[in-house]
């Protein structure tokens, strides 16, 4: 039964009290108009607690704003909610997904994650292609969905509001993979669900890999808050020849800083007794926060992003179907995912806005009831990568 304005509402209470459910809540599909965005296809979602998030239907069905109550969740970037027909994919030598890159939630996938990397492609058996050549963080996360609906369906009294479509990666002597994605928020919630299946449709052995790039803005970030997470291990650091250069450790975030330079760490999470691991970022100070809960099974690794320079001002949550070292490190390990026809990976994810000092302090107390995380802001990367899948 969604809870709304302080009280719990039945269905046919909510229908009694307005013409329209959207008065409360809903989903409405709408079309950008200006600028870098337009034409862009985008579902707007309102749950009617506070929370507010867009879905882009032709950017992957990824989510771009999300605000609660007035109060900014999702990053903005300088390069916006850019059209897809815009994008170059191999443009700066691989660098181009820069130009791209805004939104609380970006799709990495589906053959390829992290850095540029060529791939040699016998697989594909085409004799004039000799690799695949990926740029960073793969195809998936500019390609338009096919909508296949959206709207909201009551189950009893509980209301869920639902999006569903289908994202094709595909080419001709090439990979053929297809992500059907449905996402889903309850009337009254304040959480967003996300449930990916990722299909080889082609007939090729095709490599797979996913991530999330789950980048949360200010005010959750903010000088003072933290990040909040059950590490058992800092596995690496990308800047670990250089730790304490830029006065910015894993777990307590500052102020914007000009001129700041990326620092990503991979950890290894502890995960609860259902499999699960959440992550949050928290503003203790003003009692507002984010969370993101993933299978341990689905996504073994988990990546943080701390983009911290002035104009820019992000932290991302990153889980992982593979380490950061790449493709080779996982081909090498025994740890690449390689689909056969039909053959499906799926991945079930909860992205929680934490909206007031109580919502903080429950994930904070669930987060150390799994873990507690290392209270040094710099512990020394281990540099011990456990097994993944087969190789686990």
């Amino acid at each position: 039964m969604p809870y709304l304005y302080g009280q719990n509402l039945s269905r046919c209470e909510l229908a009694m009290r307005s013409g329209a459910l959207s008065q409360f809540a809903g989903v409405r599909l709408v079309t950008l108009g200006d600028g870098v965005e337009r034409g862009i296809r985008m579902l707007d979602f309102s749950t009617g607690s506070g929370l507010r998030f867009t879905v882009l239907v032709d950017r992957a069905m990824d989510i771009a704003q999300c605000d609660h109550a007035g109060r900014a969740v999702g990053w903005h970037s300088p390069s916006g909610f850019r059209h897809p027909g815009l994008h170059d994919y191999e443009g700066e030598s691989g660098l181009g997904w820069f130009r791209s890159m805004s939104g609380l939630n970006i799709t990495c996938g589906l053959d390829h994650i992290l850095f540029m990397h060529d791939d040699p492609a016998g697989h594909y058996h085409y004799g004039p292609r000799k690799a695949v050549a990926s740029s960073l963080h793969g195809r998936v996360g500019t390609i338009p969905a096919r909508l296949t609906g959206y709207g909201e369906r009551w189950d009893g009294d509980r209301c869920i509001l639902w999006a569903e479509g289908v994202v094709q990666q595909s080419t001709v002597f090439g990979e053929d993979l297809h992500l059907i994605r449905r996402i889903e928020a309850d009337m009254g919630g304040d959480a967003i669900r996300l449930t990916d299946r990722v299909v080889n449709h082609g007939f090729y052995r095709t490599p797979h890999m996913f991530c999330y790039h789950i980048n949360v803005g200010h005010p959750v970030v903010a000088e003072g808050s933290r990040y909040v997470a059950p590490v058992r291990d800092v596995i690496w650091a990308a800047h670990a020849d250089k730790y304490r250069a830029q006065g910015v450790g894993y777990r307590t975030l500052p102020a914007p800083i000009p001129n700041f330079h990326e620092q990503v760490w991979q950890h290894d999470m502890a995960p609860d007794a259902q499999g699960r691991v959440e992550v949050a970022l928290v503003n203790e100070a003003l009692g507002f926060g984010f969370s993101v809960i993933t299978r341990k099974d689905q996504f073994p690794a988990m990546f943080e992003w701390q983009n911290l320079h002035a104009g820019h001002y992000a932290v991302g949550i990153e889980p992982s179907t593979n380490h950061v070292l790449g493709k080779d490190f996982a081909r090498d390990r025994g740890e690449l995912i390689e689909l056969e026809h039909g053959e499906e990976r799926l991945y079930e994810t909860e992205l929680h806005v934490l909206p007031d000092t109580a919502a903080v302090a429950d994930a904070v107390r669930r987060i150390e009831g799994v873990a507690i995380q290392p209270a040094d802001d710099y512990p020394a990367p281990s540099g011990r990568f456990p097994p993944i899948g087969a190789a686990a």
